[in-house]
């Protein structure tokens, strides 16, 4: 008893963590992936809970190629969430989340299938606050994912850590981390290592916006423009919603292609993909530079001429021209308008293309992969000026 009368103190809220809220979102969080666990054909779930949301559950994958082997994924937003709840619109998140851990699995010819997620606030808020409600709303948003593209929402951790979490806007309604592990599998006969490249094959890009990677510098350009305090400028709305734009979601229309599907359809079979793809690469942070070019061309005696990439999106050029960054400095940071580059057999490239557009995915083809070059490894005709790049 403390204070008046009758009073009982909370000392753990009083520090901080809020027990009945941190249940209540955890009934709702559980309430979500009960909704999902039916969700894909190759994953089935052993519910022992008998009801209580912080009962014990299993999981086993099903419906595989014999042979296949378990991945995992780990990955998480970094700042973005700060650019997302300047925005105003938490759903966004999930689509992010979702994006780095599963093509992870996928960009090695992997089919990611089940998801678990960490997130660490500051605070949840008291039940029916804006806040409280603002992270609802992104557990939402990862279910609709979730059910969209057949993913299982397995469980998941949600901890109040007060000022152990905190957010370049002092006064932000959502203070967060978020951060997840995807779960897999590879077949060993169809691991996608880009051991197989040659001279006249094509490069394909998928069209994208801001991802998860190089957000520091959209911060600091939104601040130079709009000022240390950009989150609470009316004319910086506009930019901030394009700027916390969701990730592409390309997996399971490149798990089709690699014929994971094809493999449900006919269990036990040994499968062919539709198109062969010989490299996968997630276009996050210089990824043009490294993951394309000194991890994979350069070794192989390889060069690529990207000649026509998707042009970046316009808050793409408004930040490298706030923030001053060059060319190289763009595509070095940033997707350049691309989250994801594959390569594929000359005859395949108009075949991958349509095949794309009809999963909604804007595609094209790129450039061309080449014997190596003496000055270069990966030429690239910027699209943020006339110029020609070259790492």
């Amino acid at each position: 008893m403390s204070g008046k009368a009758g009073v009982v103190t909370d000392k753990y809220k009083q520090d901080g963590v809020d027990i009945g809220a941190g249940d209540v979102f955890s009934k709702f969080c559980s309430q979500i992936n009960l909704s999902t666990y039916g969700n894909s054909p190759f994953v089935k779930v052993h519910d022992f809970s008998q009801g209580n949301f912080r009962g014990p559950r299993g999981f086993e994958f099903v419906n595989l190629p014999p042979g296949c082997i378990n991945a995992g994924g780990m990955d998480g937003i970094g700042t973005k969430v700060v650019i997302i709840e300047a925005a105003g619109n938490p759903r966004l998140s999930a689509s992010n989340v979702i994006a780095m851990t599963a093509m992870d699995i996928t960009r090695y010819g992997g089919l990611p299938l089940l998801f678990m997620n960490t997130l660490d606030v500051s605070t949840l808020g008291e039940v029916d606050s804006e806040t409280f409600r603002g992270f609802q709303e992104l557990m939402l948003g990862l279910r609709d994912i979730a059910l969209q593209y057949q993913y299982v929402l397995y469980n998941g951790e949600t901890a109040e850590l007060g000022k152990c979490v905190g957010s370049e806007n002092e006064n932000a309604t959502m203070k967060y981390n978020w951060t997840g592990a995807m779960l897999g599998v590879y077949h060993p006969s169809r691991v996608i290592l880009g051991n197989t490249l040659k001279p006249g094959q094509r490069t394909i890009v998928l069209r994208d916006d801001f991802r998860s990677n190089g957000i520091s510098s959209v911060r600091k350009a939104l601040a130079l423009k709009f000022g240390d305090n950009w989150w609470d400028n009316p004319e910086a709305h506009e930019d901030i919603l394009a700027a916390a734009s969701p990730s592409a979601q390309y997996d399971r229309f490149l798990n089709k292609v690699h014929g994971w599907f094809n493999s449900y359809n006919h269990p036990g079979e040994y499968w062919e993909p539709p198109i062969k793809m010989h490299l996968i690469v997630h276009l996050s942070g210089g990824a043009f530079k490294s993951k394309f070019g000194e991890d994979l061309l350069a070794p192989q005696g390889l060069s690529a001429y990207l000649g026509d990439l998707f042009n970046p999106p316009e808050i793409m050029k408004k930040c490298a021209e706030w923030r001053g960054m060059s060319d190289e400095e763009c595509y070095k940071t940033w997707n350049g308008g691309q989250g994801a580059l594959i390569v594929v057999d000359e005859e395949d490239a108009e075949g991958f293309v349509w095949a794309a557009s009809l999963a909604g995915i804007e595609a094209k083809d790129a450039g061309v992969i080449v014997e190596k070059e003496k000055d270069f490894t990966v030429a690239i005709q910027s699209k943020f000026s006339d110029k020609v790049i070259y790492f």
